[in-house]
């Protein structure tokens, strides 16, 4: 089965991506996978402040995950996998690439203006040719009715 991995945050262009990857999911007969993404812990000298940051951070991005999930199981009735990681982002996509047999493609989408993201700068430029998929970038920019028309 083709899988989708999409990487979502708090960014509309994430929803863009998420939306994409959805309405190819339901052509193709295949599934999607979201992964969420923390960012590494500042240091805090407290480890009880620590733990309690990475824990609301990790809460954040659940709600974040479980609500773009259940627009998507509204929307094309198709119920995502989801994975919630903290790290680097990069490493953390690359890391889950590498222990994925199964994705047919890594969607990023790119801020409708300006810097397309770090993500995207990075697969899409240094990291290219080394990715065991393809990557398809989305236009932040599009609307749904040009999204639904793409895919």
């Amino acid at each position: 089965m083709r899988t989708y991995l999409v990487v979502v945050d708090e960014s509309p262009e994430a929803e863009t991506a998420l939306r994409f990857a959805a309405r190819r999911a339901a052509k193709t007969n295949g599934a999607v996978r979201i992964l969420a993404l923390i960012p590494p812990s500042e240091f805090v000298q407290w480890s009880g402040v620590q733990a309690t940051m990475e824990d609301e951070a990790h809460q954040r991005a659940e709600a974040l995950v479980t609500s773009a999930a259940g627009t998507l199981t509204d929307e094309s009735g198709i119920r995502p996998s989801i994975t919630v990681k903290q790290g680097d982002p990069v490493a953390v996509v690359r890391k889950t690439l590498d222990d994925m047999d199964d994705v047919a493609a890594l969607v990023l989408g790119a801020a409708a203006s300006g810097n397309p993201g770090k993500l995207v700068s990075h697969f899409a430029g240094a990291d290219a040719g080394k990715l065991p998929c393809p990557i398809m970038v989305i236009p932040g920019g599009l609307d749904a009715e040009a999204i639904d028309r793409l895919s």
